[in-house]
């Protein structure tokens, strides 16, 4: 598993990442974010939402409501114009990173 604290800074990254795609709702990106680290990674459902609410608060995504199966409103989330550019901020300074880094890695 990977430490919360070294993959923080990336959480808005990796939900944005999902949100490319297709827009979705909280459990599901929960569940993918598991999936594709082949469980390396598990989000805490409180980091997921403040997560959320920082990202509308920079109107990086967007939330609406849709009617389940079962007469139940779910709160979906997609990514913004805006948020795909921060997508791609993040993208390049996480190569950066990555290059910094790997200088004191052996």
């Amino acid at each position: 598993m990977i430490s919360s604290d070294v993959i923080r800074g990336y959480n808005d990254t990796i939900i944005l990442f999902l949100l490319l795609e297709r827009e979705s709702y909280g459990y599901e990106i929960s569940k993918n974010i598991k999936e594709i680290s082949d469980g390396k990674y598990v989000i805490k459902e409180t980091t997921l939402y403040s997560a959320f609410n920082r990202l509308l608060k920079n109107e990086y995504i967007e939330s609406f409501h849709k009617d389940e199966t079962h007469g139940k409103k779910r709160t979906y989330y997609r990514i913004t114009e805006k948020g795909r550019r921060y997508y791609q901020d993040k993208c390049l300074e996480w190569e950066i990173t990555k290059e910094v880094i790997n200088r004191f890695i052996q």
